[in-house]
């Protein structure tokens, strides 16, 4: 089996191609030689995950999955959810998104917040979606150099550790990504 993975970002690739049983041939943006931004429009995770399959599907022909991922903070109502890649701004910078999320926090007790993404598939003229979600909180501080986005500032519940000072392994057996990712394989291999 072929699918395309709908993302330029190389640090998601790596996750996922770490997931995903050797019988299905993972295709980038790359392969298929889509090198343009796909929009991401809509105003809910499972929205810009959906636009995106359907981009691909009605431009290049491939079936595909893409995913979306917000980060929820309790206390923010939410926020920065399905903004979280442009917290602080157009640019899309991991840091400045962190430096934002940490001000805004920075006299809160409630530091409560979850990871969810959803994946869309659209495979074989059907269009599926799958979600994944990791409770945990947000530090005070950054830890770790692993990891990407908000990966330093995450701690997972029941861990010590941010998603940044942990292995690939273990964050993707707990994190949000890969929960998604295995009902995805598990719905393929069905």
């Amino acid at each position: 089996m072929q699918l395309v993975f709908a993302t330029n970002n190389l640090n998601k690739l790596k996750e996922v191609q770490a997931l995903v049983p050797s019988h299905i041939k993972l295709l980038s943006l790359k392969d298929i030689g889509c090198l343009e931004d796909i929009p991401e429009t809509q105003n809910t995770i499972e929205g810009n995950a959906i636009q995106k399959v359907e981009y691909i599907k009605q431009h290049y022909n491939y079936d595909c999955f893409a995913d979306d991922t917000g980060l929820e903070v309790e206390v923010l109502n939410g926020d920065p959810g399905v903004y979280s890649a442009r917290y602080a701004g157009e640019q899309r910078d991991a840091n400045d998104n962190m430096e934002k999320l940490l001000n805004e926090l920075s006299n809160k007790k409630n530091r409560s917040a979850k990871f969810k993404t959803v994946i869309a598939l659209h495979n074989n003229g059907k269009l599926k979606t799958f979600t994944g979600i990791c409770e945990g909180e947000i530090t005070e501080n950054r830890h770790g150099e692993k990891g990407f986005g908000y990966d330093p500032i995450f701690k997972p519940n029941g861990y010590e550790k941010t998603f940044a000072e942990i292995d690939l392994n273990l964050k993707n057996k707990i994190g949000h990504r890969g929960k998604a990712i295995l009902q995805l394989i598990t719905f393929l291999n069905s």
